[in-house]
């Protein structure tokens, strides 16, 4: 059986994605649309989910106390000031939950991003409980003038991880935003966690599974970070959970990628959190040298994306492998 690659890795990258449908290499600009989240505003919770910082994952993004198309144009910037460009980007709605708004509200900043001359996506994180029929509408509006990804933060597949995280809504929520999303032809995103507090590898791997059946186009395995100010953090100190290895990490992942399907795009391998507010994993602030170290992995393993559905379905077959 051959090892299948996507340009220069054995994954089907977001950099290989962007590559082949735009001809460049397209970088994410991070932006804050002045969203909250039912998980703070009383409305499920006050708190937040227990991992979450006060930049509700958007600690990266511009301030809020720009336009959209200022954010844009700042985030060009500073992109462009450390790496080499072209002149296409994805305006990224990152900070906390950014279909949780009126319509009235959501429309004119969608619409200043797409409007902008070097976007080419919209891409907007949000919870899949807060996706309601007009929101809906709007973003089947915003998909006729350019592609639309809709990010969900899922996180797990297990309940008992929901409840303790305080996710705040059931599996079947996540089921029915996929689905209502896909009949639109919008296209979804999965953000999940590897090395949540006490699930177990195969824990994760029933999850990333399950998003890979579950008609999303990517998905996002983030690794579980503990920052100062969220309660995890609380938690951590108190040695009522522990962190990932670098070597579980790469173990995980590696495991992830040969069971998601080779059509499913890669958005994240791992992350970096802000290292002002980062405890731990220490490790995982050298991104660069944890991706060179999973890579190596790969290739020395023989570890591609779909390799274990491809053998199973060569089984099925008479155990001839598909070349």
């Amino acid at each position: 059986m051959t090892r299948k690659m996507w340009g220069d890795k054995p994954y089907h990258s977001l950099d290989y994605e962007c590559k082949h449908r735009f001809g460049e290499k397209v970088y994410k600009v991070s932006l804050d649309g002045g969203m909250t989240c039912p998980n703070r505003d009383g409305t499920l919770d006050t708190h937040g989910c227990i991992f979450c910082s006060e930049g509700g994952s958007g600690d990266f993004a511009s301030p809020l106390c720009h336009s959209v198309t200022e954010q844009i144009d700042n985030g060009i910037r500073g992109i462009s000031s450390r790496k080499q460009t072209g002149s296409k980007f994805i305006a990224y709605f990152q900070s906390f939950t950014n279909t949780y708004a009126p319509v009235s509200l959501l429309k004119p900043l969608y619409e200043e991003a797409l409007a902008h001359p070097d976007v080419v996506m919209l891409s907007i994180a949000t919870r899949p409980d807060c996706l309601p029929e007009d929101v809906l509408e709007l973003l089947t509006q915003c998909r006729h003038k350019k592609p639309v990804l809709v990010e969900l933060g899922l996180q797990s597949i297990h309940d008992r991880t929901a409840s303790y995280i305080r996710r705040g809504y059931p599996l079947k929520v996540y089921d029915t935003a996929v689905e209502s999303l896909k009949q639109r032809d919008i296209e979804v995103v999965t953000h999940v966690i590897a090395g949540l507090p006490f699930e177990t590898k195969q824990d994760f791997l029933d999850t990333v599974s399950y998003v890979g059946k579950s008609g999303s186009d990517g998905i996002k395995l983030q690794l579980l970070h503990v920052l100062e100010g969220t309660d995890l953090a609380k938690e951590y100190r108190d040695g009522i959970f522990d962190v990932l290895t670098r070597e579980e990490y790469l173990d995980w992942i590696a495991a992830a990628l040969s069971i998601l399907p080779e059509d499913i795009v890669i958005h994240r391998l791992t992350g970096d959190g802000p290292k002002d507010l980062l405890i731990a994993p220490k490790w995982s602030s050298r991104k660069r040298e944890v991706l060179n170290m999973l890579h190596r992995k790969l290739k020395d393993e023989g570890i591609w994306q779909g390799m274990k559905i491809s053998c199973q379905s060569a089984h099925q077959n008479g155990g001839h492998y598909d070349e």
